[in-house]
């Protein structure tokens, strides 16, 4: 079976080419796929008909395929896709005035079965390989030239720490100067908070924004929110996320999920404030994304307005953000990949 070429290193792609053909026939290559967004060897005019043919006999050139597309009424996009073996995964692209993000899936469901989370009500099925996740960057650039993408952010389907070697090898050839070229100020990973994968991606020269998910800084409201929280308390995630600010130039992001009667009193406040007292961080605070058959509230816009008072009071920069396509299950939580008529457009 042929190798998918999205998942190819650019040294290993360059190596294997040097041997047969000239030097620059490689950025040649690489221009047609990553700028121009030609995905078929025959439709590259500059490309001689031997390398066109080692091309297609060496590699697959396969994106997912889109099976149904729901655009929100702010225009956000929810796309699920069907991989080569059937299995489903979602991305979803978020436009606003001149930034177009696109949320990437890094895994078919999620092992981490989060308390408020949809996707970690599926399990995990497996890991997503890197021509998967890559795919889902080319596919979208397609679907949007001749505009571009603006910002990656690893927060669709899965934990992406726990398949942090090929969500690394991804990022090492989207931001290859020869692939992308994507910034890694506009990149950004998010975590549940796994202490030695931090570390891991702190060390593994791979340059990247972190987003941290804490929803509670008191571990007992954690354990129940986040499973994860009873094998890593609080206390070991921060020594890591203080590392990871030792070993980057960027700040961390906290992603504080508002939920009503769970981590929204003053208790809570108190405890934030102890543990991102020292930190070099922002918090985004994200109001709750009503899921089907879990027991968790939005909050009003009363309870909204009261808790961002008491937060007022915290030394670093907070935001309320507002998720972006909960109309059609596309906003932070709400990934599932449930199956539906296929193709279909809302």
């Amino acid at each position: 079976m042929s190798v998918n070429i999205f998942g190819v290193m650019p040294d290993n792609m360059a190596g294997t080419l040097s041997g047969k053909f000239p030097s620059y026939r490689y950025k040649q290559i690489c221009d047609w796929l990553y700028r121009k967004l030609v995905f078929d060897p025959a439709q590259m005019s500059n490309i001689p008909k031997d390398l066109q043919a080692f091309l297609l006999d060496s590699y697959s050139f396969n994106l997912p395929e889109i099976d149904a597309a729901h655009e929100a009424r702010d225009s956000t996009i929810k796309y699920r896709l069907k991989l080569r073996d059937g299995a489903f995964i979602e991305m979803v692209l978020i436009p606003a005035e001149s930034k177009r993000t696109l949320c990437v899936s890094s895994q078919i469901g999620c092992s981490r079965a989060c308390a408020f989370c949809a996707t970690g009500k599926m399990g995990l099925s497996r890991n997503l390989e890197v021509h998967e996740i890559v795919g889902q960057i080319m596919l979208a650039s397609e679907l949007i030239a001749p505009a571009r993408l603006s910002n990656l952010v690893f927060m669709g389907m899965g934990e992406p720490l726990d398949n942090l070697c090929n969500v690394l090898k991804s990022l090492i050839i989207l931001q290859a100067e020869q692939g992308v070229a994507f910034s890694p100020r506009r990149t950004t990973v998010s975590t549940c908070g796994i202490p030695h994968k931090i570390r891991e991606l702190a060390d593994s020269g791979v340059k990247t924004k972190l987003a941290v998910s804490l929803n509670s800084a008191i571990d007992e409201k954690r354990d129940i929110l986040m499973p994860v929280n009873k094998l890593h308390p609080v206390r070991e995630l921060k020594q890591a996320i203080s590392y990871y600010l030792s070993r980057s130039s960027f700040r961390v992001t906290f992603e504080y999920i508002l939920i009503p009667g769970i981590n929204m009193g003053d208790e809570d406040i108190k405890a934030l404030k102890r543990f991102v007292g020292d930190l070099s961080c922002k918090i985004n605070f994200i109001p709750y994304n009503r899921v089907e058959h879990l027991p968790y509230q939005s909050p009003s816009e009363r309870e909204i307005n009261e808790f961002l008072q008491k937060a007022a009071s915290l030394h670093q920069a907070i935001t309320l953000r507002r998720s972006r396509g909960s109309d059609v299950c596309g906003a932070c939580g709400q990934l599932a990949a449930q199956k539906g008529e296929p193709n279909e457009k809302h």
